[in-house]
């Protein structure tokens, strides 16, 4: 009988043991589950802080007007991005057909507040020139965009600026001139823009010289007769990623 009493005390102390050893490994284990958890945490929103958040602005140009949406140069160049580990979105394409400056400070510039974007381009004046904006105006449009786009960027640095091209050379670009010369009309523009843009250490992709070659290539040319085809666009998202690619990388 005490034989019997002294291995029933044996046993229950080692289970008190058993069970404060395991109670202090519990203790050990909480931080470390904390620790875990707060890591993983941290980790998943960093990801999600690394995702670039782009917003492209313009007008039928960067709308893709002339090629079906997924040909548009900004899809195109989120996929470009994302194929050389880019972590980017295209949050909104906010290119409208007929657009001005004074049409995107209206209705465009709004969308920043509710995108956020990290990263915007710029491809705007086209629509200025054709119904006579002058230059002083579309100066004043340009620099107010420029700086209501800054002042929602963290990294003011990327914004970068697009120069317009050169539709003169398109089958229907003469149906817009109004009689007048747009090589040196979209010229005086540009300038404008690279004198912006270079004021604020500010990247630009050019994309003037490159949409002259339209004339001796109709394949890049739409069935509109003056908007990129599916082809041109592509043609144009090479020269923009050319820039792009090194700012974000």
């Amino acid at each position: 009988m005490q034989n019997y009493d002294f291995k029933n005390k044996v046993k229950k102390y080692r289970n008190v043991l058993y069970l404060h050893i395991k109670i202090s490994e519990m203790k050990n284990f909480i931080p470390v589950l904390f620790i875990m958890i707060t890591i993983y945490s941290c980790t998943t929103k960093t990801i999600a802080q690394q995702t670039i958040r782009f917003v492209s602005l313009g007008d039928s140009y960067t709308a893709g007007t002339g090629a079906d949406e997924e040909q548009s140069w900004p899809v195109l160049l989120t996929k470009h991005l994302g194929e050389n580990k880019i972590n980017i979105e295209l949050i909104a394409n906010a290119g409208v057909s007929g657009r001005t400056t004074q049409g995107l400070i209206n209705y465009s510039l709004p969308i920043l507040d509710d995108t956020k974007p990290t990263f915007v381009t710029l491809l705007i004046g086209v629509n200025d020139w054709i119904i006579g904006v002058d230059t002083i105006t579309f100066q004043k449009n340009l620099i107010y965009i420029i700086e209501q786009v800054q002042k929602q960027l963290p990294d003011k640095s990327k914004l970068v600026l697009i120069t317009l091209p050169d539709f003169s050379v398109t089958p229907s670009g003469k149906n817009y001139s109004h009689g007048r010369d747009v090589s040196k009309g979209i010229s005086e523009f540009n300038k404008i823009i690279r004198t912006e843009a270079n004021k604020r250490k500010l990247k630009i992709a050019e994309l003037f010289e490159s949409s002259k070659k339209m004339g001796t290539n109709p394949d890049w040319v739409s069935t509109d007769g003056l908007h990129p085809s599916a082809k041109g666009y592509k043609i144009w998202e090479a020269c923009i990623y050319s820039v792009v690619y090194p700012l974000l990388k």
